[in-house]
């Protein structure tokens, strides 16, 4: 056989191999794409109720979205037709022709979403436009429309998914835990929340009203969302030009956090995710907040939909611009012009006289004379050792404790070095024993930072905040293992209001807080009313940033599997209640950290790993004088 024969003997004897797919596998490789976990499907379907024109839109979760989600809203409603031909793939109102997909104002558009979540769940659809008298029902399971009947309900839509996942088993045992899609689900009410504030919305799980948020504006629905406290704290931003408008708010400075949470932009009022951008916000924030913290902001911009595509992903967060560069430039300049316009840019003026910040005068009062006495007899540089509550009245403000008396300003601990609850540790092996010695009680306290004192082999420095860190982070792990650590009560209970997110984090952190001291109790909906602190919690700001800041510490250690819940939470109240750089120490309360570090089993490092102890020798020093 020649060869071209033998080449069509070949091609003969194979068989067609490429074949249409059925529309039910289609439709769940298309939900692959569209519907990756349950809090897509939250997004899709809440979506699809804005669009509908609803002022009210409720969401139903039982089991992280596994068993059940359902959203109520009093949209638009459709007919019987349109009921049917929704879950079909491409069937949209959205859009008619591809030129549409260049100028889109709603949210969902593609008309793939129903088709997608009906091919891995059982969805029951109820509907009614304003001008029915009878609603329609439809229920869909896989793809395939099990039943379609006419039935009474409210105007609008009603929508129930159920048993997503149920037939591709792989992506079901691939699902997080039920706390880590709860809070997908929660984040995606959030941004749906944010965008529409016009809306009003409420969260249900498992059978229990979580969240509920009325109508109202921009500043009401954030405060709605995350508490009251967060009403003095917003910093509103406007701009308008010709390429694009900005509106929305900024955080304080002051109230920068670890970690990147609440930072939100939407274009269009659709949400998205743009690092670009929150790297514009961030350089405006620069030089006003530590470089390990990140700004907080709800930033709306609005533009003409020619000059973006939306239509890049199928989660539809990710968008292009046309004019990316100038809008990044556009928005740097604007948050930095409203912080500096509330007068939130460091500013210098020498010519204010501070002296007289926060006075306040009683018109009522008369007015004295001042009056000067002198003590001919006084010397700051002695300590008179008086007894009971004459000590200390005489000499500077730190002879105010006696030094023999050091251990007042740190409560718990035992100072008999010889017995076994007040041994003194050694510092590591790695400092020399002659180090372990501090040749004189005077300390040296430099850019309110680092405790210097001289040792045999040459000078010792300590960081302050590392060291205090550490000192508490052994007594809170020495709380939570007696489950009994010493406490305060308030004279007025203070009650704290946590976002939903955080007061479900704080349930959990709740049975090994009180065991440090805290006195706290749920009064539902996530408000707290704590009753107690530490001891040692005494001077150190308000309750809610406090707390607030524990659990953001609390998050940020979470994800390291080596850090178990006790050791977690003992770090983030150390790392919160620790003195800070920048805090002025008299020298009693310098001698009490030193002995109180020396006093923990691992005084050489702090509960982040980072040093505490550094030894410069004698000959380091000297070297640096060659």
């Amino acid at each position: 056989m020649n060869k071209g024969g033998k080449t069509n003997y070949i091609l003969a004897c194979m068989s067609d191999i490429i074949k249409l797919l059925p529309d039910s596998v289609a439709n769940q490789i298309a939900a692959g794409e569209v519907i990756q976990r349950p809090a897509s499907a939250v997004k899709e379907l809440l979506e699809n109720s804005m669009d509908a024109g609803a002022g009210q839109i409720k969401l139903i979760i039982k089991d992280a979205g596994k068993t059940l989600i359902q959203v109520v809203d009093n949209g638009s409603g459709m007919s019987q037709t349109d009921a049917r031909l929704c879950f079909e793939r491409h069937a949209t109102s959205k859009i008619n022709r591809a030129s549409d997909l260049f100028s889109i104002r709603t949210m969902g558009f593609r008309g793939e979403a129903l088709a997608s979540i009906a091919a891995i769940a059982r969805v029951e659809l109820k509907t009614r436009t304003k001008e029915d008298i009878v609603g329609t029902e439809v229920i869909v399971e896989g793809s395939v429309t099990e039943s379609q009947q006419q039935c009474q309900c409210s105007s609008g839509t009603n929508i129930a998914v159920k048993n997503l996942f149920f037939n591709t088993p792989a992506r079901r045992n691939f699902l997080k835990s039920e706390q880590i899609e709860k809070g997908h689900i929660y984040n995606e009410f959030i941004r749906i929340a944010l965008s529409r504030p016009d809306i009003e919305l409420m969260y249900y799980y498992n059978n229990q009203l979580t969240v509920k948020l009325d109508k109202g504006n921009l500043r009401q629905r954030i405060v709605g969302i995350y508490g009251n406290n967060y009403n003095q704290r917003l910093v509103p931003v406007e701009e308008k030009t010709d390429i694009i408008s900005i509106t929305g708010f900024v955080i304080k400075p002051e109230f920068a956090r670890k970690k990147r949470g609440e930072q939100f932009i939407f274009i269009n009022r659709r949400y998205i995710r743009s690092p670009y951008f929150n790297h514009a916000v961030e350089q405006a924030f620069q030089e006003l907040i530590p470089e390990d913290t990140f700004p907080s902001f709800f930033l709306f911009l609005e533009t003409e939909p020619e000059q973006i595509d939306v239509n890049v992903h199928p989660t539809k967060t990710e968008v292009k611009f046309q004019n990316e560069q100038y809008i990044y430039q556009i928005l740097k300049t604007t948050v930095k012009r409203s912080l500096g316009k509330f007068n939130l840019t460091p500013t210098l003026d020498f010519e204010r006289e501070t002296a007289f910040d926060g006075l306040v005068i009683d018109k009522g009062k008369p007015p004295v004379a001042p009056s000067i006495h002198i003590d001919p007899g006084y010397n700051p540089f002695l300590i008179e050792k008086g007894s009971g509550g004459n000590q200390g009245k005489r000499g500077s403000l730190t002879g105010r404790i006696n030094p023999e008396q050091w251990e007042r300003l740190f409560h718990g601990h035992k100072t008999d070095k010889t017995g076994s609850a007040g041994k003194q540790i050694s510092l590591d092996s790695r400092l020399e024993k002659d180090d372990r010695e501090i040749l004189s009680k005077k300390f040296i306290h430099i850019q309110n930072r680092f405790i210097l004192a001289p040792v045999k082999s040459g000078l010792m420095i300590i960081d302050h905040q590392r060291a205090h860190e550490r000192v508490l982070y052994e007594r809170f792990l020495a709380y939570l293992d007696k489950e009994a650590g010493p406490s305060q009560q308030l004279l007025f209970p203070e009650s704290i209001i946590l976002m939903e997110q955080d007061a479900e984090l704080f349930r959990e952190m709740l049975p090994h807080i009180k065991a440090t001291g805290f006195g706290i109790s749920e009064a539902g909906k996530g408000t707290f009313i704590v009753t107690a602190v530490p001891f040692d919690m005494h001077d150190k700001g308000p309750l809610q940033d406090m707390i607030e800041e524990i659990i953001e510490q609390y998050q940020i250690h979470k994800a390291d599997a080596r850090i178990n819940a006790r050791h977690n939470l003992a770090r983030s109240m150390a790392r919160r209640l620790a003195l800070r750089h920048g805090k002025t120490l008299a020298e009693q309360e310098m001698m009490a950290l030193t002995e109180s570090l020396f006093m923990c089993e691992m005084p050489y490092a702090s509960p982040a790993g980072k040093p505490v102890v550094v030894v410069l020798t004698a000959d380091e020093i000297a070297e640096k004088f060659k």
